[in-house]
């Protein structure tokens, strides 16, 4: 895909991925390998999180219509590589937290996915997005779960905070 003509989105909006049981199948292999290094991309390109995870969904039966949306997702890489992290230097330590939830977006089972994200002053420093493990019966309850696994990871997070500011003082705390 050398020569691929880039395109500008990752994943066209109206395109859903499915099992295709009556589609050509293809290597497993090379599917996995291709999954596998998007995967690894993905620790500087949070924008690709999301398709990357839906097409690594079907590994275990890759089929045409499956390699056709991991070779989308190549096109869009080659007419973004300049995109990237970047963190400038910055005394802002306001940690931020958003959350988000589709309702009953998986057509095969109807889980909804979660997304969050976390800042510290203007610096991405985590993400995560994740099929929930319930089926959500309302867009309300979709949201809560995504809430609620935002506030795991802003805890976390400022726990370490906590440990790395405890471990600089000398004076034992009791």
């Amino acid at each position: 895909m050398e020569n691929a003509k880039s395109i500008g989105t990752s994943m066209s909006p109206t395109t859903t991925l499915e099992e295709d049981n009556n589609g050509k199948s293809v290597d497993e292999t090379m599917y996995r390998g291709m999954i596998g290094s998007l995967l690894c991309l993905t620790a500087s390109r949070p924008d690709i999180v999301l398709c990357v995870c839906k097409c690594a969904r079907f590994q275990s039966a890759p089929k045409e219509s499956h390699l056709t949306g991991v070779k989308r997702i190549i096109r869009y890489l080659i007419g973004t590589s300049e995109l990237g992290l970047w963190y400038a230097h910055s005394k802002n330590f306001v940690l931020k937290s958003f959350s988000d939830a589709d309702f009953a977006g998986d057509k095969i089972d109807r889980k909804s996915t979660s997304g969050t994200c976390q800042l510290l002053g203007n610096a991405l420093i985590s993400w995560h997005i994740k099929k929930q493990n319930c089926i959500a019966l309302s867009t309300t309850e979709a949201e809560y779960l995504a809430v609620g696994s935002c506030c795991i990871q802003v805890l976390w997070i400022m726990h370490q905070f906590l440990d790395y500011d405890l471990s600089l003082t000398s004076t034992p705390i009791f």
